[in-house]
């Protein structure tokens, strides 16, 4: 019975936590300017070739993961919602997926190249590996207080996957804002302006500042791009 309130307890609290988006966002700047399909396409090529060498520069100079041997993935499926994501593949080589809508979503090639740049510092920063192991670090913390309330094995398995899914989101929003910081130095390098590349997440809804959310506020991300640049001279 004490398991099972103190399960009852934590399910109340992640579910207080609600980490879906609002729909409504505030008016931001324009950008630049906005791409026609065809110029989306080719920026994106422009894009890559520039900013590729300058994030694998960075992730061997700093030395924090073992390959830094970016691919640069199109999902090209016209059904697939505007997302760019990293993973790693089988052999261990970083990989950087954008779908043909996200391409076709941002207003310009600073925009794209800001996207790049933070999809790269989530492996140079290592953010899979460190959240894999803080989602391992509170499943074992969440397995064993069911333990001591006296929990059977169905009690403590189901702790244990809501203390994977709360250590997965506890350091979410400062990966976030660490990607938000090395992206903003790489696109920087490249040669694209990171405070108008930055405005492709003010166009998506802010999710505010949730407890256990999985994004920081947008103004926290342009606050944090605005301190970067300063800091190298901008």
């Amino acid at each position: 019975m004490r398991c099972t309130v103190l399960f009852s307890a934590l399910a109340l609290f992640v579910a207080a936590c609600d980490v879906s988006l609002p729909t409504s966002q505030a008016p931001v700047e324009e950008p630049k300017w906005v791409q026609t399909p065809e110029e989306a396409a080719r920026s994106f090529t422009e894009v890559v070739r520039a900013v590729e060498p300058v994030a694998e520069r960075e992730c061997r100079r700093r030395a924090t993961v073992a390959n830094c041997d970016f691919l640069i993935a199109v999902d090209p499926n016209p059904r697939a919602q505007p997302n760019a994501f990293q993973s790693v593949d089988v052999q261990g080589r970083p990989v950087l997926t954008f779908t043909a809508s996200l391409i076709g979503s941002v207003h310009n090639a600073d925009e794209m190249a800001f996207v790049m740049g933070h999809e790269a510092a989530h492996h140079i920063a290592n953010h899979l590996a460190r959240q894999r192991q803080s989602s391992a670090d509170a499943a074992e913390v969440f397995g064993g207080l069911a333990t001591l309330t006296g929990g059977g094995t169905s009690d403590v398995e189901k702790a244990k996957e809501l203390g994977a899914v709360v250590g997965a989101r506890a350091y979410a929003k400062e990966f976030e804002l660490e990607a938000d910081e090395l992206g903003t130095i790489i696109t920087w390098r490249a040669g694209y302006d990171p405070m108008v590349g930055a405005l492709f997440f003010t166009r998506i809804p802010d999710p505010g500042d949730k407890f256990l959310g999985t994004h920081p506020p947008n103004k926290a991300r342009m606050e944090t791009v605005a301190r970067t640049v300063r800091s190298l001279g901008g």
